[in-house]
């Protein structure tokens, strides 16, 4: 097989060629690290690559295989966000005010190595996973492989840039106010925010106050739910997520929605608009019943209780740090007006995440899935706010992506679908929102969607 055609293929085909002896766990790895030596200079995507480390991990990989073990990743590399810890390496979220190297691999990690996944190193991430942008000054900027003038989103752009240059076969990210989402959608690949909880987030449980998840950015729908499978912490479906993508979701009740959540202003884009129109024909042409309706969201909900609670987890965060002086003055400014959010306030959020919850979720008591764009606009220019302040910057990136962060504060799943290319050639998406704890519709609706409009052979313009 082509090299080139491998390394675009998904972990879940790869896990079954390198079952079935089509190729080798060191050779497969190879691909990945020469792409990445050619590649990933001017893209930057990962912060670090551990190669000989995942050479060695490859190798004990084709042992066990040689030897009958199967299981679900084994020999399969994958990208680990630089927000979770792997053992021996420093976790920077992004900064050179970060501690000392980590004993330990995070919860995810350590169940991705034990479902046989070899790490390939650590993805680039905004300082302190703040914006839908990746550029630091320690670190330099993360470039969108579809064109590279743009940013790839963020906090997970390293994680999205890599998956999309074929640089690995997926990659985890983290999502507190649509953190695999957005840049799911500007690479043109599959984005899952699960349910709250749904994936361990040990040793940094209750990040964000709560609006913190870990999810896969991948290839296919079916990359996303053998994700889910090895690493969901709660029940899963009969046979597992995979076979819950796999079934047919029946005829479901579909409510498409272009509205900015308020008191959010933004204008939603025309390629955005049709992805949201295209999609409601194509699902009523797959049977669905699809209506026109807004989610009953309440007024200053995302300002009045996602926003404090992001804000004061990146003072959180910081305050952890041993260097916080080495900060940049932005990420300085985000968190000391985090800090004026108190314990008190806090604890009054949590509180009122409850009826908060039960108003926006009440829409599903009438349809089964809501779905709205993506995000309103496309990714910024790089460079586009180096010299802007914390709430400047808020502001002007808030427009390009208000629908994520509800899904954030009331806990539940949402993925994105890829759909087609702005006038920019980056990959527009349409979001798919489902009922508290039910990935598994949002991943059979999703698969479906797959079949009838394939987007996983979609390369970009990089070799």
């Amino acid at each position: 097989m082509d090299p080139r055609d491998l390394a675009f293929t998904g972990a879940a085909d790869l896990a079954r060629m390198l079952a079935a002896g089509t190729v080798t766990a060191p050779a497969l790895l190879e691909v990945y690290l020469d792409r990445i030596t050619r590649i990933d200079g001017p893209l930057r995507s990962y912060r670090v690559v551990l190669a000989d480390a995942a050479r060695r991990e490859a190798a004990l990989a084709q042992d066990r295989l040689d030897g009958g073990e199967r299981l679900p990743l084994l020999g399969v590399p994958v990208a680990i966000k630089d927000d979770s810890d792997v053992a021996g390496e420093v976790t920077t979220f992004g900064t050179r005010a970060h501690g000392p190297a980590a004993t330990a691999d995070s919860a995810v990690v350590r169940l991705l190595r034990e479902a046989g996944a070899v790490v390939l190193g650590k993805t680039a991430v905004p300082e302190m996973m703040i914006w839908p942008f990746t550029e630091t000054v320690s670190y330099g900027a993360t470039r969108n492989p579809w064109n590279p003038d743009f940013a790839p989103g963020g906090s997970s752009g390293g994680s999205g840039a890599a998956v999309a240059a074929g640089l690995a076969a997926l990659a985890l990210g983290s999502d507190g106010m649509g953190s695999i989402r957005i840049p799911a959608t500007w690479n043109g690949l599959f984005g899952l925010k699960p349910q709250r909880d749904r994936v361990p987030l040990a040793p940094h449980t209750g990040a964000w106050c709560g609006l913190e998840v870990l999810g896969p950015i991948t290839r296919t729908v079916e990359d996303a739910a053998l994700f889910l499978d090895v690493t969901s912490s709660h029940p899963t479906p009969e046979g597992g997520f995979v076979a819950a993508a796999a079934r047919e979701p029946g005829r479901l009740r579909i409510a498409l929605s272009t509205k900015v959540p308020p008191p959010l202003v933004a204008r939603v884009g025309a390629a955005q608009r049709a992805a949201v129109a295209e999609a409601g024909a194509l699902l009523r042409d797959l049977g669905h019943h699809v209506v026109e309706r807004d989610v009953d969201h309440p007024p200053g909900a995302a300002l009045g209780n996602a926003i404090p609670r992001y804000f004061r987890g990146v003072h959180d965060d910081v305050r952890a740090l041993p260097h916080p002086e080495r900060l940049e003055r932005r990420t300085r400014a985000f968190a000391r007006i985090g800090g004026l959010v108190s314990d008190r306030r806090v604890a009054a959020l949590r509180a009122a995440e409850v009826d908060l919850t039960a108003r926006i979720t009440a829409i599903f008591d009438d349809v089964d899935v809501v779905l709205t764009p993506g995000t309103a606009t496309g990714p910024s220019r790089i460079g586009a706010y180096q010299r802007r302040g914390a709430l400047a910057t808020l502001a002007m990136v808030a427009a390009r992506v208000p629908f994520q962060a509800m899904c954030n504060l009331t806990g539940q799943p949402a993925a994105v679908v890829p759909w087609a290319l702005d006038g920019d050639g980056i990959p527009t998406s349409v979001q798919l929102i489902g009922r508290p704890f039910d990935e598994a519709t949002l991943l059979a609706l999703s698969h479906q969607i797959e079949a009838a409009r394939p987007w996983a052979g979609r390369r970009p313009p990089v070799d």
